[in-house]
């Protein structure tokens, strides 16, 4: 197992290192989103989050799948409070964060309770600067967006400094994050995205996902592919999620953690997180939902 995974490490290597990436202390938002659900996109956002802190960083996920939240109960969480409870002014967000593996901090959704454009302009605003302000002091935030393409999902994602499109190798999968980055591309919203395909077989079927999304993307977008990392299916992932522990820490030696593992080097050493905007993440997010 520890041989795929090498050998996928190496075909999703990321960009070489320049003089381009910020300096180590700069905080970095990554939002982590899907074409569509069930392609195991919190999953990855969850057990990448505690790569990253067993690795030294710090690390905070932000649970921003308005309709579906369930990142707490990935951890084995149950939280008093939410971001509801912020958006109506009830809390503020260092009420309501919690501590899940590894240290990572979490800001935990709400699951239906309300919609963005239904909240006053004004809350969005706090909300936004206030989280900012909250994680300053953290390595890494990662969001766990909503998956498919409604205004919530693309301000999340066109504010972060990086972006990862997560796939698997079904043609549904492929054809919808395609169509995520096509928007990306066409608004201008990135310059490039960072890809992870997600229940992979084997080797030749996580690298055809990659290339079919690379072929279409460098014909017909300006947009820059980047293969961040592969994830081999694997029934401790299901086993893991009912036990409502990550099966990062659950299961360490299997071969999804091992991927997870190599993706999150590839980040470190990499130093994903180079954003040529001035603006910070909460004026970016801000602006979009105006």
């Amino acid at each position: 197992m520890a041989n795929q995974a090498d050998k996928l490490r190496d075909l999703f290597k990321g960009s070489p290192k320049n003089n381009l990436w910020p300096a180590a202390d700069k905080m970095r938002i990554i939002a982590v989103a899907s074409g569509k659900g069930g392609v195991g996109k919190t999953s990855l956002t969850v057990n990448l989050a505690i790569a990253l802190a067993k690795a030294g960083k710090k690390v905070m996920i932000l649970d921003a799948d308005l309709g579906m939240a369930n990142v707490d109960i990935m951890m084995g969480l149950t939280p008093r409070h939410n971001l509801h409870d912020v958006m109506q002014g009830r809390k503020r967000i260092s009420d309501i964060v919690l501590e899940g593996w590894e240290g990572v901090k979490i800001v935990p959704g709400c699951s239906g309770i309300f919609e963005a454009d239904d909240i006053q302009r004004i809350r969005r605003e706090a909300l936004m600067k206030e989280l900012e302000h909250y994680g300053r002091d953290m390595d890494y935030i990662l969001v766990d967006t909503g998956a498919g393409i409604s205004k919530v999902v693309l301000g999340f994602v066109a504010s972060a400094d990086d972006v990862i499109i997560v796939v698997t190798p079904e043609p549904t999968s492929i054809a919808d994050g395609y169509g995520i980055i096509k928007i990306l591309s066409r608004f201008k919203l990135h310059k490039k995205v960072h890809l992870v395909v997600n229940m992979a077989n084997n080797i030749q079927e996580a690298e055809e996902a990659a290339r079919k999304i690379e072929v279409v993307a460098n014909t017909y977008l300006d947009i820059s592919i980047k293969r961040l990392g592969a994830i081999y299916a694997d029934s401790n992932v299901k086993k893991s999620i009912k036990e409502m522990t990550p099966y990062i820490i659950k299961y360490p030696r299997g071969q999804t953690a091992i991927c997870v593992m190599k993706i999150a080097e590839n980040i470190i050493e990499n130093k994903i997180g180079f954003s040529s905007s001035t603006q910070n993440f909460a004026q970016r997010v801000i602006n979009l939902w105006r």
